[in-house]
């Protein structure tokens, strides 16, 4: 019945939960090859953490000073939007003080082309009034 539980006997210690065939026991002699090659891994898995865990620092040095330069990009965004609205209202009030103005314009070039048109129509009349006048002449 502790077969299918998976507890097993251990040939030294009794009942154990593990289904391994391992032979090791912790305070027993054991193979030196074995314990030299065990610690040779644990040192190479210790330096691969310690570079994977370098490079991340690494990752994250890199992360900060992008986000200083980005910081040092938006603060002379702002620097210069800030400039730019201050123009742009500088021109609009310019615009509003010159409104007047270009409204007189507007007037004036209104009052030049009827003056124009009245022109254009007086040398009509007066080109047929010399006509006319021409007629009459020669009649006599």
């Amino acid at each position: 019945m502790d077969e299918e539980y998976g507890v097993t006997d251990s040939p030294r210690k009794g009942p154990t939960l593990s289904t391994s065939t391992s032979s090791f026991e912790p305070f027993d002699a054991h193979d030196p090859n074995l314990s030299r090659l065990a610690t040779k891994m644990f040192q190479k898995t210790g330096d691969y953490i310690t570079h994977e865990l370098a490079s991340t620092v690494d990752d994250y040095k890199l992360i900060e000073n992008m986000n200083r330069a980005m910081m040092g990009k938006v603060a002379d965004m702002r620097q210069m939007s800030q400039s730019i609205a201050a123009k742009n209202a500088e021109l609009n009030q310019k615009y509003e003080e010159l409104k007047p103005l270009l409204q007189r314009i507007d007037d004036i070039e209104s009052t030049v082309d009827k003056l124009e048109a009245a022109a254009y129509q007086l040398d009509s009349y007066s080109i047929r009034l010399e006509n006319k006048f021409k007629s009459l002449k020669t009649k006599q």
